[in-house]
């Protein structure tokens, strides 16, 4: 069963013609720099039970033991030379592959903007900060894309991070721990510190009673002012991850300083992307685009308004 899910994957992903014309690198070509546990090929886990999305089937892949980026460029009479890495989400167990990724890079370069899908390590035993495994690999992503900025055409002052779920988790992780140095990677010199992040229902990102936070930012994720500008996107009946990640990390933003937008609905659930549905949640994403012009990622540079 494993075998047919691993080929049904790869022949989904080789027909899909974004991913026949983009690059894809890996992160670590050397190997990655913690040994796996994991054996056996990639796959796919999805079941019949969860195979629609929004009326659509879903791809998801885990067993990640060789974590990758791949480009995903925009018309070139459209680059705007801004672009942004994309985490899809899974619980840190699998990657919601199409709803939260490559769908995600269609919306990206129809803004004209290049979209770096990254294949993190799933599934870990936990995640940052008691596996650091997940935050090396943003930080590696971010530095490779810097690296290639020129290379991609892409400007290096304006690459964010858009993550779902456990990837919007991620993202946050990023962005509070840019500098973050793991004890199996070689000290690096190019800046991993995303220039913004959109934060699609979130999880783990509130604190635990043991920490003395109930109702507060988990702690290690407690942001200062070099945290860059936030979107955050959630449903109030998200019965996943709960709407009061979205409410904590906004309220630790604002005593922070710094700008932040929250846009909460009654309706969406979780797991949704940016496929169309009947519920204004569906339509974040013009939000987002227009928040991207606030904040001037894209159009005409200009200074980002403070709260």
């Amino acid at each position: 069963m494993v075998r047919m899910r691993s080929l049904l994957l790869t022949l989904a992903l080789l027909t899909t013609p974004a991913f026949a014309q983009h690059p894809t690198l890996p992160l670590w070509p050397n190997g990655s720099p913690e040994p796996t546990h994991l054996t056996g090929p990639e796959f796919d886990p999805t079941t019949d039970k969860d195979r629609i999305v929004s009326g659509k089937p879903a791809i998801r892949v885990t067993n990640i033991t060789h974590p990758t980026l791949t480009v995903y460029s925009p018309d070139p009479t459209k680059d705007t030379h801004a672009a942004a890495l994309v985490f899809p989400g899974g619980s840190y167990v699998r990657l919601s592959w199409s709803v939260e990724g490559t769908e995600v890079c269609d919306w990206l370069n129809s803004l004209g903007m290049t979209c770096i899908l990254v294949k993190y390590r799933v599934p870990e035993d936990g995640h940052y900060p008691a596996n650091v495994e997940d935050l090396e690999d943003a930080q590696q992503a971010m530095r490779l894309t810097r690296t290639h900025a020129a290379d991609w055409n892409i400007d290096p002052a304006r690459i964010g991070v858009i993550g779902f779920s456990a990837g919007a988790h991620l993202a946050v992780v990023l962005s509070t721990h840019p500098d973050f140095q793991g004890a199996n990677v070689p000290a690096f010199t190019v800046d991993a510190r995303p220039n913004f992040q959109m934060v699609i229902y979130p999880g783990w990102l509130t604190g635990a009673a043991s920490q003395g936070a109930i109702g507060k930012v988990d702690p290690v994720l407690q942001p200062d002012a070099h945290v860059p500008p936030t979107f955050l996107v959630q449903a109030e009946n998200d019965y996943t991850a709960h709407v009061e990640n979205a409410l904590v990390y906004f309220l630790a933003l604002k005593d922070a300083k710094v700008p932040a937008e929250l846009h909460l609905f009654t309706q969406g659930g979780h797991g949704f992307g940016m496929r169309p549905t009947d519920l204004p949640i569906s339509h974040w994403g013009a939000l987002a685009e227009t928040w991207l012009h606030t904040i001037h990622i894209l159009g005409p540079p200009g200074p980002v308004g403070m709260p």
